[in-house]
């Protein structure tokens, strides 16, 4: 795999979204309220009353805080809270379902958090019958959950299994000793072990690993030997994400040594021996931080041109609305975007008042839903057909992003893209540094990257 010099990603590395969404949340506004996201929701349903659909559902419980995590969680001892949480998740599932009916089928599932293996398999059973019992799902729809190794009992994967996930996903981050103290995240080569073998034999047709890379204490030769594991795990997917320290969003990030987080060019290292190794072994280099193995449908997405993002990462299912449940879930619509509201009280309150625990989002202009198509199909499938721009929007690509070349020109001149008559094609090279390509066609950019406490993480 080609890969960008030391210099040129210096100069790219600058505050921005890694486009998860577009518009991206910061960007969601509080006029947008439950009465505003039923009325999306009923949109949606006319415009699209035979459309798939995704669920996503957040269970925000944690045992104990990772230093790193960026995530919304709740640290409890207290497994008492999980029921009652549950109780009003049902709620919730109960308004959604039926504002969408039982006519548009469910292709994707996925249940992130926190720690959804927190609950105990009564209760997982539990919720999803209780899921399943209000939505229709496609007998062949994609159902994972994130699990956490160090919280399993014997019960848990075959719970799982037996009642339909069929994808599982757990964070590793690193196995070195060292950085796993540092963070507050100590997971036994037993315990990961114990996953990816029993997760091959119960049948699973897939396992996700997470690691990320930019941690306090890794080092070129500490994370090669991570690599050596995880390769000898053989995974079917990976998600390996650059370390976003934002202490000014995530207090608890303070507690990380900064002085001991590797150097733009140690980083740098280790992401040209994540590419080389995981190449060498195989994989499929997808999107900005994903591995696959090539029979995966992922990299299958990525030849076909159809891989797609959304908030819960690189997806196969382009065509399915996210309708997302449980406190700080977004939801991502055709042309609406709505996020729940962040804490258990102000949950429990609008629930208990009957409403949809909204909190925020945005309704889409036209504008935006262009922006947005260009700006994912850079980020997931590395090329934009300036034609799809106007079958689908009925716009001149070149009139409508008048003066867009001159944007693309340093990109150009580096030799990280190419600029055709009819499409935009990023190259090897230019994939590290895909966040500041689509930033160019970000309306919602003030360019003060620089700022003292950005809004968003390094690029690089």
């Amino acid at each position: 795999m080609s890969m960008i010099d030391a210099e040129l990603l210096k100069k790219y590395n600058r505050s921005g979204p890694r486009y998860t969404s577009y518009p991206t949340a910061p960007h969601f506004h509080t006029g947008f309220d439950d009465a505003a996201y039923r009325e999306a929701i009923l949109r949606s349903c006319l415009e699209r009353p035979d459309g798939n659909i995704s669920l996503y559902f957040h269970f925000p419980f944690c045992k104990s805080l990772c230093y790193f995590c960026a995530c919304n969680v709740i640290i409890t001892h207290n497994e008492s809270r999980i029921d009652r949480y549950l109780s009003f998740l049902k709620r919730e599932i109960q308004m959604v379902s039926e504002l969408v009916g039982r006519h548009r089928k469910v292709v994707q599932m996925h249940w992130g958090g926190g720690t959804p293996t927190y609950l105990n398999p009564a209760q997982i059973e539990d919720i999803n019958g209780f899921i399943r019992r209000h939505f229709n799902f496609d007998s062949e729809a994609e159902i994972s959950i994130e699990i956490d190794p160090r919280r399993l009992t014997q019960e848990h994967l075959p719970t799982l299994r037996r009642i339909g996930f069929n994808r599982v996903s757990f964070g590793l981050q690193d196995v070195d000793e060292k950085v796993q103290e540092t963070i507050n995240r100590v997971q036994t080569d037993d315990q990961n072990t114990y996953v990816i073998r029993e997760s091959r034999h119960l049948g699973f047709d897939s396992i996700n690993v997470d690691l990320i890379y930019g941690l306090p204490y890794q080092t070129l030769a500490s994370y090669e030997a991570t690599l050596d594991k995880i390769i000898a795990f053989d995974p079917d997917r990976l998600a390996i994400f650059n370390y976003a320290h934002v202490p000014w969003l995530k207090k608890h990030q303070k507690l990380l040594p900064e002085d001991a987080m590797p150097d733009s060019s140690e980083r740098l290292a280790i992401l040209e021996l994540i590419n080389e190794r995981l190449t060498e072994a195989g994989y499929v280099a997808i999107g900005m931080d994903h591995f696959a193995k090539p029979e995966d449908e992922l990299t299958l997405a990525l030849k076909n041109h159809t891989l797609y993002r959304n908030f819960q990462g690189y997806s196969t299912r382009s065509d399915a609305e996210v309708f997302a449940m449980g406190v700080t879930s977004i939801s991502q619509l055709d042309r609406a975007y709505a996020q729940n509201v962040k804490t258990m009280k102000e949950y429990e309150e609008r629930i208990n008042a009957g409403r949809l625990p909204t909190m925020a989002g945005i309704d889409l202009t036209l504008d935006d839903r262009i922006r947005r198509f260009v700006i994912t199909e850079l980020m997931c499938n590395n090329r934009l057909l300036k034609t799809e721009v106007a079958e689908r929007f009925g716009v001149d690509f070149d009139s409508y992003f008048d003066g867009f070349e001159a944007a693309l020109e340093p990109f150009l001149l580096d030799g990280l893209l190419e600029l055709q008559s009819e499409q935009i094609m990023v190259n090897e090279s230019g994939r590290m540094v895909i966040r500041n390509i689509a930033m160019c066609f970000d309306a919602y950019l003030d360019n003060k990257s620089d700022q003292k406490k950005p809004m968003y993480s390094r690029t690089v």
